[in-house]
């Protein structure tokens, strides 16, 4: 999983972290997915012939209480396993997972240009909510994102603990 994340923040457009930065070690990656896995937060991980060609994993959207229904997702696929439905396999599962756990919204921050992951989210029930303009500066050139929301189990139909 190491090798596709730092694959996607050195080259890939969908990742806005500077060049220049502390790459994350394999420790670091089990402390996430063990804090991740203490909150109950999913992190789904997809497997082709024993190897990770993907994975995808939520985390709380924002700190304060009043967001805890929300999380922000993020999907990172094997650059040698794009186009060939990784993503269409894991954000589908990644959305049940959420619903499952009780969260009502799921929202994604995704670079403008990557047309192909605007296409799943928007084909698994994703609508854009927004849309930030320079806000992310990789290899010395401003990119934008887009932030997608689709909504989960009854949404904001009814308040968590009541009946509808």
């Amino acid at each position: 999983m190491l090798w596709i994340y730092l694959h996607h923040v050195r080259r890939g457009v969908d990742a806005l972290e500077a060049p220049l930065y502390q790459a994350p070690q394999k420790e670091d990656l089990k402390r996430r997915r063990k804090n991740m896995a203490s909150h109950r937060l999913p992190h789904l991980v997809a497997e082709l012939d024993g190897a990770v060609v993907g994975y995808a994993y939520a985390v709380p959207f924002r700190k304060r209480p009043a967001y805890r229904y929300v999380v922000k997702h993020s999907i990172y696929v094997d650059p040698n396993h794009l186009h060939i439905g990784v993503g269409r396999l894991l954000l589908p599962a990644l959305i049940d997972a959420c619903a499952a756990a009780g969260y009502r919204q799921l929202v994604g921050y995704i670079d403008a240009s990557n047309e192909a992951s605007l296409k799943l989210h928007e084909a698994c029930g994703f609508a854009q909510a927004g849309y930030l303009s320079s806000v992310g500066l990789k290899y010395s050139r401003w990119t934008d994102s887009v932030i997608m929301q689709r909504s989960l189990g009854p949404g904001a139909t009814t308040l968590p603990g009541t009946q509808s």
